[in-house]
C-alpha cells in the first residue's frame, strides 16, 4: 500500500498520529467504564452473576462487530465508519447514564462491544494502509501501547468520581465524543474499499495449529482476567479505590512482559516462549486464589503478572501465526484467528458467568488457569511433533493487547 495522502506527498506524522490519538482518548473512557459497572452493580445490591453476564453481552457485541465492519467500510469508507462507530459508543454510554436499569445495560454493553470491535477493525486497517513497511511495527506498536495507557489513566479515573451519580458514564460521553475530533479533522487519505477475506478455520488450523489455539486461549483469558477482575474484587469487598488501583495496574503488566517476551520469541522458537508464558499463566492464577483476599500491593503484583503474561499470549501467538504463513494466505489467516478470538471472547464469559452462580465470583481464576494450562500442554506437544520455522523465515514480533482485535490486515 502506498504511504502518501492525496496530494502525493508523504504522509504527515501528525496525520497518524490523530488516529493513534483519538483511540487513546476513547480508551481512557472505556477504562473507566470497565470499573465503574461492576463497582456501580456492586454497590446498588445487584449479584455479580448480572455484571458477568454484561460482560457476555459486550463479547457477543464484538463478535457480531468482527462479522459486520467489513461491509460498513466497504459502504461508506474508513471515516465514515469511525464516525458512526463512535456514536454507538456515545449511546452505549448514555444509556449506562441514564440510570441503572440492568437489563437495558446489557443492551448497552452489547453495543459498546460492537462498536468498538468496528472501530479498531478501521483504526487498525487504515493505519495498516498510510504506513510503509519500514515504520509500521513501529507505529502499530505505539498505537496499541497509547490504548492500553489509555485503559490505564481510565481505570484510575474510577478513585475520583462518585459512583452515586452518573459521573463516570456521563465522563466516558465526553471521552468518546473528544475522540471523534482528531479523525474529524484528520488529513489523512481513506484507504480503498477492503476486499471480503473469508472466514476459514480449517485453513487457518493447517498453517499454524498453535496460532488459532493461542487466539482461542487468550480470548478467552482476557475476558476472565480483565473482566472479572473488577467484578471479584468488587464482591469481595474492595474498596472502590483499590478496585481502581487493581484495574491501573493491570496494564501496566502488558507493558512490562510484552517487550521482553518478543525479543526472546524474535531469537528462538516463539512456541518455547510460548510455553514459559502459558505457565506463568498458570501459576500467577494460583497464587491469585491462593492469596485471595490479601493486601491489596500483594494482589497487584500478581494481577499484574497474570494480566501481562496472559496478554503476551496474544501477540506472541499472532508473530508465530505469520510465521508459518504464505503472503497469500496472511488476509485469510488474520480474519480467521480474529473469529476465533471473538468466538472465545463470547462463549468464555458465559462459562464464567454461569458458574459464578454456583461457586462465587473466583470461579474466574478456575477457568483461566484451566484454559492457559490446556493451552501450554498443547503448545508442548506440539513442539515434539512438528518442527521450528527457519530462523530467517520468521517475521519480527510486534506488542498488541489481546483487549483489541487482531488486525485483518496483512
Amino acid at each position: 500500500m502506498t504511504s502518501e495522502v492525496e496530494d502525493g506527498d508523504h504522509t504527515p506524522a501528525i496525520a497518524v498520529a490523530g488516529v493513534i490519538l483519538a483511540m487513546a482518548l476513547l480508551a481512557v473512557g472505556n477504562g473507566l467504564m470497565f470499573g465503574y459497572i461492576p463497582v456501580s452493580l456492586g454497590a446498588a445490591g445487584y449479584a455479580p452473576t448480572w455484571a458477568g453476564t454484561m460482560l457476555t453481552g459486550l463479547s457477543a457485541g464484538g463478535l457480531a462487530g468482527c462479522l459486520l465492519t467489513g461491509a460498513l467500510v466497504r459502504r461508506v469508507g474508513h471515516a465514515r465508519a469511525y464516525m458512526v462507530f463512535s456514536a454507538l459508543i456515545v449511546l452505549s454510554n448514555v444509556a449506562v447514564a441514564a440510570g441503572t436499569f440492568p437489563f437495558v445495560w446489557i443492551a448497552a454493553r452489547a453495543l459498546y462491544g460492537f462498536a468498538i470491535c468496528g472501530l479498531f477493525i478501521v483504526a487498525q486497517s487504515w493505519l495498516n494502509d498510510a504506513v510503509g513497511n519500514d515504520i509500521r511495527g513501529r507505529v502499530m506498536a505505539i498505537f496499541y501501547v497509547a490504548y492500553v495507557v489509555g485503559l490505564g489513566i481510565g481505570s484510575f479515573l474510577l478513585r475520583f468520581v462518585d459512583i452515586a451519580t452518573a459521573q463516570a458514564p456521563l465522563l466516558c460521553v465526553a471521552s468518546a465524543a473528544i475522540s471523534i475530533l482528531p479523525v474529524g479533522l484528520t488529513r489523512l487519505r481513506q484507504p480503498p474499499p477492503p476486499l471480503a477475506a473469508s472466514v476459514a478455520l480449517a485453513r487457518a488450523w493447517r498453517i499454524s495449529p498453535v496460532g488459532v489455539a493461542g487466539m482461542l486461549a487468550v480470548g478467552g483469558l482476557s475476558m476472565m482476567i480483565a473482566g472479572f477482575a473488577p467484578i471479584h474484587a468488587t464482591a469481595s469487598g474492595f474498596s472502590q479505590q483499590e478496585v481502581a488501583t487493581l484495574l491501573f495496574a493491570m496494564p501496566l503488566g502488558t507493558l512490562l512482559f510484552q517487550i521482553p517476551l518478543g525479543w526472546i520469541s524474535d531469537r528462538t522458537d516463539r512456541r518455547y516462549v510460548l510455553v514459559a508464558a502459558g505457565l506463568l499463566v498458570v501459576i500467577a492464577g494460583i497464587a491469585a486464589n491462593r492469596f485471595d483476599g490479601s493486601a491489596l500491593p500483594l494482589m497487584v503484583a500478581i494481577y499484574v503478572v497474570w494480566s501481562g503474561t496472559s496478554e503476551s499470549i496474544y501477540s506472541l501467538s499472532s508473530a508465530h501465526a505469520s510465521d508459518r504463513a504464505h503472503k497469500d494466505d496472511l488476509v485469510a489467516l488474520s480474519s480467521s484467528m480474529l473469529f476465533a478470538w471473538s468466538l472465545s471472547g463470547f462463549i468464555v464469559p458465559g462459562l464464567g458467568t454461569l458458574l459464578t452462580a454456583f461457586y462465587g465470583t473466583q470461579a474466574f481464576m478456575y477457568v483461566a488457569t484451566a484454559i492457559a494450562a490446556l493451552f501450554t500442554a498443547f503448545v508442548l506437544w506440539r513442539l515434539r511433533i512438528s518442527p521450528a520455522v527457519p530462523e530467517a523465515d520468521a517475521g519480527s514480533f510486534a506488542p498488541m493487547s489481546a483487549q483489541l482485535p487482531p488486525s485483518t490486515e496483512p
